[in-house]
C-alpha cells in the first residue's frame, strides 16, 4: 500500500522538477513577463509553510519534497528580482 505521504511527496518533487523548468526559462529569456508577484509571494509562503507542517503530520517524505518546491521558488523569485530590476538598470 502506498502511503498518503508517499504520494503527496511525488506531487511535491513533480512540482519542484515543473517550477526548475521555469527558473530555466528565464535564465534563458531573461524578461519576465505576465507574472504577478502577488500569486508569486502567495505560493512561496504557502510552500514556506508546508516545510512546518509537514513534520507537524508526521510526513516526512513531503517535508523533502517541499523543500524542492521551496528551494526552486526561491530560485525562480531571485532570478525575477535580478532580471526584472538589477539586469536591466546594469
Amino acid at each position: 500500500m502506498v502511503s498518503p505521504d508517499f504520494i503527496n511527496a511525488s506531487f511535491e518533487v513533480l512540482a519542484g522538477a515543473m517550477l526548475s523548468l521555469n527558473c530555466w526559462r528565464l535564465f534563458k529569456d531573461k524578461v519576465v513577463k505576465g507574472v504577478s508577484p502577488i500569486s508569486v509571494i502567495f505560493f512561496a509562503c504557502w510552500g514556506i509553510w508546508n516545510l512546518y507542517y509537514y513534520p507537524h503530520l508526521g510526513q516526512p517524505l513531503s517535508f523533502w519534497g517541499g523543500l524542492l518546491v521551496v528551494g526552486a521558488n526561491g530560485a525562480w523569485i531571485v532570478q525575477m528580482v535580478y532580471y526584472t530590476y538589477l539586469y536591466r538598470a546594469g
